[in-house]
């Protein structure tokens, strides 16, 4: 699914918000009783914020049992970043096409799914390493 930049820009406004997802990229999934202890805000606030980063399709959430592990959505960071990309992109000039040939379009797809790929590889990396910590 396409990011919604104005979902994207409003939940990527709010300074916490930004905290969050950088304690998620650097810690793991985290629930939000630990979010809400790290960041020195309460558990009620963390929900809104991770509702709303939800929303954007930033951060997920599953439910294993009581606990609700919060994580980076891959996916939805890598639209963000493409979003952000294009938006930004300044033209030489107004006659330049906009449209990707059919082969430059395929490649640009396969290279953010290999970046999508290569950030959930190291995020199983990191799992397993600390996985192999725990166990000695």
């Amino acid at each position: 699914m396409k990011p919604d930049p104005a979902e994207i820009f409003k939940a990527l406004s709010v300074d916490t918000r930004v905290r969050i997802i950088l304690l998620l990229k650097s810690g793991g999934p985290l629930g939000s009783k630990k979010i809400a202890s790290a960041l020195g805000i309460t558990p009620a606030a963390v929900s809104q914020h991770l509702r709303a980063l939800k929303q954007a399709g930033l951060v997920r959430g599953e439910r294993r049992g009581y606990w609700v592990p919060y994580s980076i959505d891959v996916g939805g960071m890598e639209g963000c970043c493409c979003m952000v990309e294009e938006m930004c992109r300044c033209h030489r000039n107004g006659s330049e096409k906009r449209e990707l040939e059919s082969n430059g379009a395929r490649l640009e797809a396969l290279a953010a799914k290999e970046r999508v790929l290569a950030a959930e590889l190291d995020t199983v990396r990191k799992a397993m390493a600390r996985l192999k910590e725990k166990s000695k």
